[in-house]
């Protein structure tokens, strides 16, 4: 099914299962949010500068002292004639004038409360903004917080807003995500996308950015483009391109750029919320007039034209039900085929829908899709337990062993060319 958009202001087809790419009309405007600032405010040190060290020879000299009682009393002579009497002691009046005393360290005390009276008297205050400690400590917990991932059923899962994905954070997932990328772009001949950002963009965001690999390969492509790409979870990589960067936040939650973007991508987001229609508008709300959203999403169950597949076989039992589990856990899976309708309600126009198929493995006879199949088996095959682990025992209530052995007799299905099965892409 696909939906035609205007020719002189032409639309991206959708990439898995009924995504679409559309373009936000042009008197809209994007209401303006506060920004939230992604690099601490370093706090200022004061400046210590190092007192010169004694000479070695100073030992050999006169002491300072000793030369002073010297000459203080042909000093005192000359003052006395010159004033008519002598101050008491005009070396303590040098010294005082001129040198602060520092105490020595063992007069220097180490108590707390001595310290905290200083520093009232002196005015400093746990808010003073040149104390950076309590920053910093508080950063550095939220970011622990972050990484202290969830174990469940021997995998990770995302801590921020634990419990609303289902697919873990762990190397054995992040892995199969960039298989999944590279699946992608083989489905659209090396394309990052289909609307007219294909060109370049100004400001892009990346939604689910996952391991940031379509963020950076972006990014890499379109030096002039900023792009941002945000998620659940910190899996990106540290070092990435100059004009790219990430943010781990909830995207469900009140969106906080001010400013535009003129390209929003969707990808491989199904069963992520609770309120699709929601997450559409404010994709339209933060789009600058013009802008395009991009949307690519597969869908459950798996889908066959030849009737091959058997209605018992254990790849369709599996996929009906994590279909089931994402409704009762309140996030379906199936909402892609709705795309266009969902989008036409936020107030896109220029809505272009299309459908692709991704083979279970190499049963078709076209090379592309051949290959097509091939990295789809690799794709889903070794992620199996990952997919569909959370979903069943969340919301299926199955045990952990009645899954595993489900997806072992659907691996086997999966393996099957005679069985010419596909995802809905």
């Amino acid at each position: 099914m696909t939906v035609s958009g205007d020719e002189k202001h032409p639309a991206s087809p959708d990439i898995a299962s009924t995504g679409a790419a559309t373009t936000a009309p042009t008197e809209e405007t994007a209401p303006e949010v506060p920004e939230v600032a992604t690099a601490a405010e370093s706090s200022k040190g004061a400046e210590v500068v190092e007192a010169p060290t004694e000479p070695a020879d100073a030992a050999a000299e006169t002491s300072a002292p000793a030369k002073a009682s010297a000459i203080l009393p042909a000093l005192e002579s000359a003052l006395a004639a010159a004033f008519g009497t002598a101050p008491a002691s005009a070396t303590e009046v040098n010294i005082d004038a001129n040198v602060e005393s520092v105490p020595s360290a063992d007069a220097q005390t180490t108590e707390t409360e001595t310290t905290e009276e200083t520093d009232e008297a002196v005015g400093f205050n746990d808010t003073d903004s040149a104390v950076g400690s309590l920053e910093y400590t508080s950063l550095a917990s939220l970011t622990d917080s972050i990484r202290e991932f969830r174990h469940e059923n021997g995998r990770t899962y995302h801590s921020l807003s634990a419990g609303k994905y289902w697919c873990p954070n762990d190397d054995p997932e992040n892995s199969r995500l960039d298989v999944q990328h590279h699946a992608h772009r083989l489905t659209f001949d090396g394309a990052l996308c289909c609307c007219p950002k294909q060109a370049g963009a100004k400001r892009v965001l990346d939604l689910g950015t996952g391991t940031g690999i379509w963020s950076m390969e972006y990014a890499d492509e379109h030096p002039d483009a900023e792009v941002i790409g945000v998620d659940l979870s910190p899996i990106q990589p540290e070092f990435v391109p100059p004009n790219c960067s990430f943010e781990v936040d909830d995207i469900e939650k009140e969106w906080t750029w001010s400013r535009p973007f003129d390209f929003i991508w969707w990808r491989a987001l199904l069963g992520c919320f609770s309120d699709p229609q929601a997450m559409v508008q404010k994709c339209f709300d933060n789009l600058e007039p013009g802008g395009y959203l991009e949307m690519h999403d597969g869908t459950f169950p798996l889908e066959c034209d030849d009737g091959t597949m058997p209605e018992d076989c254990a790849i369709l039992q599996l996929a009906n039900l994590a279909k089931e589990g994402s409704a009762r856990l309140g996030r379906p899976l199936d909402v892609s085929p709705n795309y266009a309708k969902i989008m036409e309600a936020a107030g896109f126009v220029n809505i272009v829908f299309g459908k692709y198929k991704w083979p279970t493995n190499s049963w078709p006879r076209d090379h592309k899709m051949k290959t097509l199949g091939n990295w789809t088996l690799y794709n889903v095959e070794g992620g199996l337990e990952g997919l569909f682990l959370a979903l069943l025992t969340r919301g299926m209530n199955m045990t952990v062993e009645e899954t595993m052995v489900l997806c072992a007799a659907a691996r086997k299905d999966l393996r099957d060319r005679s069985i010419h099965a596909y995802w809905p892409a």
